[in-house]
């Protein structure tokens, strides 16, 4: 939905509800996507918010909640009576109804186990027994299961049976009497085939699944390379324990994408929106990397004492560092980039290093031949002859030039191969992306064009 489409919309529901016109509101409301309504609902102050979702269908509704951020969630849970929230509660799929008690403090928790059957009671242990990335974390135990010798009539009579309370029946899963994982079949397959026909002869037993400890981004990447719109899980004896939809793993994806953004820019991930985000919150995620990446820039004060002596001997060469030290993160950055997206896709891995190294060493030494010869044209033009500065000499560009040159480079390695280096260690490679990378960059190019400047000038 639109924003002024959304504002449009909820003026004219504000308007209905302070003039009594309750169904009038909920004709507003009921058409839009439930995404869409919690968005609308969103722009409501907090007591208006049991009135408007109260006129809501009861699926609908559920829906709807699902949608919500946790803090309307909470609110809504307490407001709610018993019968308000056993309804949710069925309505709800079960994997939906685990992320949301994940999320509640532990007296909402309660009141939701307390109006939950014991199937599900039982059922919602059993996921949340899974570690918290892993695939067995975000599937659901909904699903149609089937078995070989079914006829395509009976699997319609199963589906018709027990598919109203499955996230999806598009795809049904055959499975033999000790629940191993043994095919599947798709609706439409089942409705291009004959009612006798047997559903051995027509399911697919090439079947790719995913187990229940494996990563679950790993699961969102498989989703995006063979376009399922659901994946089966089992156990290590390949037993059918439940299905990933594709809107939980985009949820994934999403929520990767997130955090792998938040530790490139040195912040501490938050599953928070930004405005929902305290100022105190917010200040705690931020400063322990600044804090560490601030002592660690304290190596580029002791280079810049040490070599001292040389900046007083030719002080024209610090008006040069700030460039030097810009573009080395820079390019150490944009390495960084390419190779911590090409390790969360797969594209490459430990093995690859030596390849990688060697290409963005191709790479960075043309990047630094062009970068320095337009560096070497500016220096004398702009700086020597135009603001006359008879400081900038062709010995001084040729010191900043052949830094250049070697800064690009240097950062262009450091870039890639810390990443790669980090995933093997276990760690996360966007944890080595641009303030840590530019840091070091910073210290390695000022080791460089001291060195370089006490050769060429005798400094």
């Amino acid at each position: 939905m639109q924003k002024e489409h959304l504002a449009l919309t909820a003026g004219l529901v504000e308007r209905l509800i302070r003039d009594g016109k309750y169904a009038a509101a909920r004709e507003q409301m009921v058409d839009l996507e439930p995404a869409d309504i919690a968005l609308l609902l969103s722009e409501f102050p907090e007591g208006r918010l049991p009135i408007l979702f109260r006129l809501l269908p009861k699926e609908l509704a559920a829906e709807t909640f699902v949608e919500m951020d946790n803090d309307q969630q909470e609110l809504l849970i307490r407001s709610f009576s018993d019968t308000e929230l056993q309804e949710v509660l069925e309505e709800m799929y079960l994997d939906d109804t685990v992320d949301l008690i994940e999320e509640m403090p532990a007296s909402v928790v309660h009141r939701i186990l307390h109006h939950c059957d014991a199937e599900s009671r039982r059922a919602i242990n059993e996921l949340m027994k899974y570690p918290e990335d892993s695939a067995g974390s975000i599937m659901t135990t909904e699903f149609v299961s089937l078995t070989a010798d079914m006829t395509v009539e009976a699997a319609f009579k199963r589906i018709r049976r027990t598919g109203v309370d499955k996230e999806t029946i598009y795809l049904c899963y055959v499975v033999n009497d000790s629940r191993v994982l043994t095919g599947l079949v798709s609706v439409r397959t089942l409705l291009l085939h004959d009612e006798d026909d047997v559903i051995s002869d027509i399911m697919e037993s090439s079947i790719v699944c995913v187990q229940t400890l494996d990563d679950q981004e790993t699961v969102s990447q498989m989703f995006n390379k063979y376009d399922f719109i659901a994946m089966p899980v089992v156990d290590q004896e390949h037993r059918l324990v439940g299905i990933i939809t594709v809107d939980d793993a985009m949820d994934v994806m999403q929520a990767e994408a997130t955090e792998d953004m938040e530790k490139m820019a040195a912040i501490m991930p938050s599953d928070k929106p930004y405005l929902k985000t305290g100022v105190l919150e917010t200040v705690r995620a931020r400063t322990p990397w600044l804090m560490i990446l601030m002592l660690s820039a304290t190596f580029t004060g002791l280079i810049m004492t040490r070599f001292e002596d040389a900046l007083m001997a030719c002080a024209i060469l610090t008006a040069f560092i700030p460039m030097l030290s810009g573009t080395g993160g820079n390019s150490g950055t944009q390495a960084a980039t390419a190779v911590i997206r090409a390790l969360s896709l797969g594209e490459i891995s430990f093995g690859d290093t030596l390849r990688v190294i060697w290409k963005e060493l191709r790479v960075a030494f043309l990047c630094g031949v062009c970068l320095a010869a337009a560096n070497f044209v500016k220096m004398l033009l702009v700086d020597r002859w135009m603001m006359h500065n008879p400081a900038v000499t062709v010995a001084v560009a040729a010191v900043v030039c052949l830094t250049l040159l070697c800064t690009v480079l240097g950062a262009k390695i450091v870039g890639c191969s810390l990443p790669i280096l980090a995933e093997k260690l276990g760690l996360d490679p966007a944890v080595m992306a641009s303030p840590f990378i530019s840091t070091v960059v910073d210290a390695l190019s000022l080791l460089v064009y001291f060195r370089i400047a006490t050769l060429f000038l005798g400094i």
